[in-house]
């Protein structure tokens, strides 16, 4: 099985709702990290599990859209507290829906500030 992985790091805020979490109720921002990584059986006639110039270019759009956002403002985020678990999730699903190769699994790990980080796994 090969695996291929990128990362991108983007700032945004958020605030947490729901529960007492103190400080994290309040508005605040994290330097948040995100690594793509996608799992397949078989490389392309080049030698390559995906293009990797395509992959980042999807992660840098992806990560683009949450940039200095607050995301508790964002629909995806609508009835949902913005952990780093939610993240990881919908930026699974969007890169296992736009990149079209014969992949086992993609894996997105979302760190916030280095000290803590969640992963979502979609297998097809």
């Amino acid at each position: 099985m090969y695996t291929l992985a990128i990362e991108r790091e983007f700032v945004a805020r958020h605030f947490l709702v729901g529960g007492d979490w103190g400080p994290e109720n309040e508005l605040h921002s994290h330097r948040y990290r995100v690594e793509a990584a996608l799992e397949g059986p078989v490389l392309d006639r080049h030698g390559f599990l995906v293009d990797i110039v395509a992959l980042e270019a999807l992660l840098t759009e992806l990560v683009a859209y949450f940039r200095d956002r607050t995301l508790n403002d964002l629909p995806e985020f609508a009835g949902l507290n913005p952990s780093i678990e939610h993240l990881a999730r919908m930026l699974c699903q969007e890169v296992k829906s736009r990149v079209k190769a014969p992949l086992k699994a993609v894996t997105v790990r979302v760190w916030e500030d280095g000290v803590a980080w969640a992963a979502y796994r979609g297998e097809r």
